[in-house]
């Protein structure tokens, strides 16, 4: 079991073909021939690495959900990261840059984090330091000059309340949203 304590899928002689689908919903899920081959989960892992950067735990979700025993993944994630193929660190970077981009707030960037397997320290380091840079401020000002220029000669209170609903979706403080709002809009 992996994940949750969810059962993997399939265990005839023919594991490879279920009919499920993978995540991204494009074709069939290749099952483990062998659950407990430390070799095959490796090259599985490198494959997905290469396909996409990942993080630690979203590697081994991946790996479990391709059939792989759980002790199995675990051990192809420790070694991957200590020959430094895998680094939580700076993927959590990479993430932060790219919420920053989408005009994404601390709140926003820590759920996108979460959801795409960053341990919790790590990603509140990550959100911290670009917190302390004025990241997420400057986002919170981008949003804001956006929505001044999407709603100009609309009402003053739709203005902001549209511009408070996305910076709230986004995932931005409230006081930063009303100190933008009161000199933008």
């Amino acid at each position: 079991m992996c994940r949750g304590g969810r059962a993997r899928v399939g265990g005839g002689a023919d594991r490879r073909a279920v009919g499920r689908r993978s995540r991204g919903g494009f074709g069939p899920v290749t099952l483990a021939e062998d659950p407990q081959d430390v070799d095959s989960c490796r090259e599985a892992a490198l494959r997905l690495l290469d396909a996409a950067p990942r993080s630690s735990g979203a590697l081994r979700d991946r790996l479990c959900d391709k059939g792989y025993d759980a002790d199995v993944a675990d051990a192809v994630v420790t070694r991957l990261t200590e020959v430094r193929l895998l680094d939580d660190e700076s993927y959590a970077q990479s993430v932060v840059r790219y919420c920053a981009g989408r005009m994404m707030g601390a709140r926003g960037t820590m759920m996108e984090l979460s959801r795409k397997g960053v341990p919790r320290e790590i990603a509140r380091r990550a959100v911290a330091q670009a917190d302390e840079t004025g990241v997420f401020e400057d986002a919170a000002w981008e949003l804001g000059r956006r929505y001044a220029r999407k709603t100009e000669g609309m009402d003053p209170d739709k203005r902001r309340q549209r511009f408070w609903s996305a910076g709230g979706r986004k995932g931005h403080d409230p006081e930063t949203l009303r100190r933008v709002a009161g000199e933008l809009l």
